[in-house]
Formats: C-alpha cells, sequence, structure tokens
C-alpha cells in the first residue's frame, strides 16, 4: 500500500529526511519510531502529499504521491496534533464540518463517535472536553472517511494509560477491519504492542527496520541480568559471552551470602536497541 525509495527533503540547509526507504504491506501495523525532531511529521506530511520532496519516489496507494487526486485524498484518515478542533463547536458541530467535505451523513457521525466512546459528549463543546476526549475526537474526524489508510502521529502523547489503552484497541480494531496503520510515535511501548513492522528513524536516517521482537533478538548481545538485594539495592550486570563465567560467579557470590530478594533476566528493548544505534534516548 505505500511504497518509499530514497526520499530527502530539506529546509533550507537543513536535510529533514535523508534517503529514506521503507514498505509498507497491506493488513499491517506500520511503525515509524523516533524521538522528536527526527524527522516523522515531516514523513507523514509527503506521503499524504502536503509536502513536496526533493529526491525519490513515494508511492500510496498503487499511485505517486504527485499524482494524487482530491478523491485519492479523501480515501485518507489523518491524525495529527496541530490538526485543530474548533473550540466553540461541539463534538457533533465539529464532525459535521468534515462530513459536509467527505460527503458522509448524520448516521456516520453517530456511529464514529460511539466508536471512540463520545455519544454522550455528543452535544458538548471541544472547549469543555478533557485532552483525552479531545484526542478521542481528532480520531474519529481520522475515521469518519471510511479510511483505506490511516495515518496516525503521535496519537496518544501526554495521555494517561487508560486512554491510551481505549485508543490502541480502537486502532486494532480497525487494522482488524482491513485499514492500513501508519503510526508515528516515540513511545517504545506503544510500538511494540502495536506494530507489526517498524523502522527506527533518527535526525532523517533510517537506522535499522523489522518486527519488534526481532530487533530485539538481534541486538540480544545487550541482555543484562538485574538482581534486587534484601536491602533493596538493585544491580545490574550485563551478560553476553565474553562475561558470561564472571557475572555467573557474581551471583553466586550474592546467593550463597543469601543477600538476594530478586533475579531477573533483562533482554533488550526498542529503548536499548535506539540507543545503542543512535546514542539517544527515545523520548526527547
Amino acid at each position: 500500500m505505500i511504497s518509499v525509495a530514497g526520499i530527502s527533503k530539506s529546509f533550507g540547509n537543513k536535510k529533514v529526511l535523508d534517503d529514506v526507504s521503507f514498505t509498507v504491506n497491506d493488513g499491517e501495523i506500520f511503525g515509524l519510531l523516533g524521538p522528536s525532531g527526527a524527522g516523522k511529521t515531516t514523513l507523514i506530511r509527503v506521503l499524504t502529499g502536503q509536502l513536496r520532496f526533493e529526491e525519490g519516489d513515494a508511492m500510496v496507494m498503487g499511485k505517486r504521491v504527485s499524482q494524487l487526486t482530491g478523491a485519492d485524498k479523501k480515501q485518507f484518515g489523518i491524525m495529527m496534533d496541530d490538526f485543530g478542533l474548533y473550540d466553540r463547536l461541539t463534538c457533533y458541530q465539529n464532525l459535521r464540518v468534515f462530513a459536509d467535505i467527505y460527503g458522509v451523513g448524520d448516521q456516520e457521525i453517530r456511529t464514529v463517535l460511539r466508536e471512540v466512546e463520545l455519544a454522550d459528549a455528543e452535544k458538548k463543546e471541544v472547549k469543555k472536553l478533557s485532552k483525552g476526549m479531545k484526542e478521542r475526537l481528532r480520531l474519529a474526524r481520522a475515521l469518519l472517511c471510511h479510511p483505506k489508510v490511516l495515518f496516525l502521529d503521535e496519537p496518544t502523547s501526554g495521555l494517561d494509560p487508560q486512554t491510551s489503552n481505549e485508543i490502541h484497541e480502537i486502532i486494532r480494531k480497525r487494522k482488524d477491519a482491513g485499514t492500513i496503520i501508519f503510526l508515528t510515535t516515540h513511545n517504545m511501548t506503544e510500538a511494540e504492542k502495536l506494530c507489526d513492522h517498524l523502522v527506527l528513524l533518527n535526525e532523517g536516517k533510517i537506522v535499522e527496520g523489522g518486527g519488534p521482537k526481532e530487533l530485539c533478538l538481534r541486538y540480544d548481545h545487550q541482555k543484562r541480568i538485574e538482581l534486587v538485594t534484601k536491602n533493596g539495592e538493585t544491580i545490574s550486570l550485563e551478560m553476553n559471552r565474553d562475561n558470561a563465567e564472571a557475572t555467573s560467579r557474581k551471583i553466586a557470590e550474592f546467593l550463597k551470602e543469601g543477600k538476594l530478594q530478586t533475579i531477573h533476566s533483562k533482554e533488550p528493548n526498542l529503548e536499548t536497541v535506539f540507543m545503542e544505534l543512535t546514542g539517544r534516548k527515545l523520548e526527547v
């Protein structure tokens, strides 16, 4: 559904995307994982025809991005943080504005409000909504057109765990219904929960890609053993082929002296993989 080959994009002298290539397949949630400022939002704007690029090629739904028509773009659902809501309008009235653009009726508006659990807030003004409710309304707007491709830019940023999980469940249901999901996030846990395939983006360049579990296994040399002593101290020991014997001796000493409360194996996660590749944290 989406194919990107060698895309580069600059703003003045700053190269925001640098030779980016990947493919998004039918029936998957594809993740673009990287810290703030990595180029994630720019890439969504490129793929949805909002920004032109200098080099490379990009195709969505079998068409080059430069050849997408207005009718094609009506098959995109786009949820971005800077796509504002009308504070003085109700939830229903906000969606009515976009329903007229998409040519959908009242029934679709009320169906999507139920889907995002805002049916009871239909007549509530946006300025009176919580942050989580506003994010669900943004998602409702993206779903209103029954999109073939759903672009989600940091859809749960700053939300509490319960609201995030509710949005995740809606995303999964849309995937199961056949929608292609293109997700950008700096949230490692979100990427691990949702994505079938992802790429790691840093300073405009893709540094690695694959399934979340596959990526972590690929960097399994980072495995650590975490010990918690009876006095509450946490000790992290590296465990690899070079130091396995020395680490095992240290653990045996703690056991012999009866100092251990718990012991856990700490396999690498997407955060530690990203840090090894880039030297940066994801959530910056």
